[in-house]
This record gives C-alpha cells, structure tokens and sequence, in this order.
C-alpha cells in the first residue's frame, strides 16, 4: 500500500494514485508513449468523510475504475495523484 499523505480530501472527494500504464501488450508489443492510453484504474490513497446523509462506499485501499477523463491532476510531495468526487468511479474491483 501507499505511503500516508498529509492531506484529507473533502466531502466526496477521493484521491486516487492511478496505475502504471501498459508497456506492453499481450502479445509482446512494446507501446510507445506517444500511443499510452491514460489509466482508468487506480488505488484510493484518502476518502473525505461523505456527504452529510451519504456516506462514502470506496475507503483508502480499494482499487477503482473511473471515467478517463474523470478527476484533476495533482502533486502532492512529488507524487502524481488524481482528486475526483466519489460519483465519477465506476466500480471497486
């Protein structure tokens, strides 16, 4: 798991630490970065608390879906990580 940030998100928003993009693909294809699709997948590093009669249903730790254009890109103590509200993730996998 991810290191503890010193930053909480809040109301529903999450921040998300998207996954590596492919360097390959199942045949053995190496893909250039010119033709890297961004990640739609990614790990919760912090929740907000929720809305005040919705609860959040994703917590730190679980790896979502989410739109790919979904969220804003962000540095947080040299990292890059995605702030997105909780209704822009699709599914929990």
């Amino acid at each position: 798991m991810a290191k503890k940030l010193n930053v909480t998100p809040l109301h529903d928003r999450v921040i998300v630490k998207p996954a590596p993009a492919e360097e390959k693909t199942a045949g053995g294809i190496i893909i250039p970065d010119t033709a890297k699709e961004k990640p739609q997948r990614g790990t919760v590093i912090a929740a907000g608390p929720g809305k005040k009669d919705e609860p959040m249903s994703v917590k730190a730790g679980d790896t979502v879906l989410y739109g790919k254009y979904s969220g804003s890109e962000i540095s947080i103590e040299g990292d890059d990580f995605l702030i997105m509200r909780e209704s822009d993730i699709l599914a929990i996998v």
